[in-house]
């Protein structure tokens, strides 16, 4: 099948407002693929997606089928005449909109633990993702490290995704549909490709989704103020202390699927629904409650429901709305020793026994990234911008002291 391949186009997009390396290796998207120019490539919406960055732009460009050069359903603000919508969809995938700097004050004004460890590590943003991808991919996660992950999500593509073209020696297809897993051999053939006991979890809840809930049940779960991609934004009602009632009724839901708990259903409503309130506690963020944040006594010595309840209500109440998103900026900066390792170029290999947790499985990452010497480049000019931006700023403080 022949391609067509659109010109290179940028987005004024600063590292500070969006890392790539960190971002789409945070344990959010498991689709990702730096391939050997060091741009990143992935199938969103019918087409390869490909993205580069340098300090101030982003640069991206779309690989269609020749004979699927339309953009499926594009929104009313797709430019026709180019009949190619990726601008319109990256700004709503990457989710582009909010100001980053301002999120990163906000938080910091609120907290003094993420005001001393954020301003290293920027950049890091929430992506838009599909709500039935990210439930996969969250299902997958289950005692899993971030590699093994990736591998599972490939083959699922591979096997049951629609096709979409084979670019620069690379076959890409799209994830698959519920309807595409549920035939009677797909846990069988599962397992066969590796998936373990998460097979008949895929299985099951694609049967559950596509079979025993009302079509786009999924994505009625949404935050309306983060609607899926070309609809309307509607309010999501009031912040209250457990979180908008929406979420908690999309938490609720979720349990009733296969391979879902807590944990699980709390990254599905951050990183697939777009409930910006959702915290997901696993050990590491237990540990940084214990930690910093003082639980790990009386009522709350152990990680019940209960604990785990009063720790996301904390972060809701110093963070707010986007307190999922705050929590996950301060897992990349309690990684100390990837920042150690990046200042010294320490080559670290895999550790494939990673234990299940996201927070874990992005520390997997942290370290395999380390071999990338161009994403190594981009991420120190990350803490070196920011490392300018604080130096200034004392000059300031200390011209007015003198």
């Amino acid at each position: 099948m022949s391609i067509r391949i659109t010109d290179w186009a940028k987005l004024p997009v600063t590292l500070t407002e969006l890392c790539l390396a960190t971002t789409l290796r945070c344990g959010q998207s498991f689709r990702w693929k730096q391939i050997e120019d060091q741009s990143w490539t992935c199938v969103l919406r019918g087409r390869i997606l490909q993205l580069d960055q340098d300090d101030t732009h982003l640069r991206y460009r779309s690989i269609w089928p020749a004979s699927n050069t339309s953009p499926p359903t594009p929104p009313a603000s797709a430019a026709p005449e180019e009949g190619d919508d990726s601008k319109e969809l990256l700004q709503h995938y990457l989710n582009l909109h909010p100001n980053l700097a301002q999120l990163y004050r906000q938080w910091s004004e609120n907290d003094k633990n993420f005001q001393k460890k954020a301003p290293k590590f920027t950049g890091v943003r929430i992506l838009r993702q599909n709500a039935w991808e990210a439930l996969v991919g969250f299902i997958c996660s289950s005692n899993n490290n971030i590699i093994r992950i990736s591998q599972m999500v490939e083959k699922l593509c591979t096997h049951y995704g629609r096709y979409i073209a084979t670019w620069d020696g690379r076959s890409y297809h799209d994830f698959p549909s519920p309807d595409a897993l549920t035939g009677k051999g797909v846990e069988t053939y599962l397992r066969e490709l590796g998936f373990g006991y998460r097979a008949k979890y895929i299985a099951r809840t694609a049967q559950m989704v596509a079979n025993e809930r009302e079509p786009g049940w999924l994505d009625s779960l949404r935050n309306p103020e983060s609607p899926a991609y070309g609809r309307p934004a509607a309010s999501a009602g009031e912040m209250q202390p457990e979180g908008r009632h929406g979420y908690r009724q999309a938490h609720e839901k979720l349990l009733e699927l296969q391979g879902v708990g807590p944990k699980v259903a709390d990254c599905v409503c951050l990183m697939g629904l777009g409930w910006g309130e959702a915290v997901p506690i696993d050990t590491h963020v237990w540990q940084i409650a214990q930690r910093d944040y003082k639980f790990g006594k009386g009522k709350h010595a152990s990680l019940t429901k209960a604990t785990y309840d009063a720790v996301a209500n904390h972060f809701r109440k110093i963070w707010g709305k986007e307190a999922g998103w705050a929590h996950s900026v301060l897992f990349t900066a309690d990684l100390k020793v990837f920042a150690e390792r990046l200042e010294a170029k320490i080559v670290v290999k895999d550790d494939p026994a990673a234990p299940d947790s996201k927070v874990e499985t992005t520390e997997t990452l942290m370290k395999t990234s380390v071999k990338e010497e161009p994403e190594l480049k981009q991420v120190k000019r990350v803490l070196e911008i920011e490392e300018s931006t604080v130096t200034s700023r004392e000059r300031v403080k200390h011209r007015r002291r003198h």
